[in-house]
């Protein structure tokens, strides 16, 4: 379970560019999450 004010756990995405990413690597940096439903209906 998620926790106010503790680390996320690791995770990986892909990346726009098709690459593996994961929160680990991306460690000490600003990290902005963007999701959006891809086939433009109704959530």
């Amino acid at each position: 379970m998620l926790q106010f004010a503790k680390p996320a756990p690791d995770f990986s995405l892909p990346s726009t560019d098709g690459k593996t990413v994961t929160l680990a690597e991306l460690r000490g940096k600003d990290v902005v999450l963007v999701f959006y439903c891809y086939d433009w209906g109704g959530i």
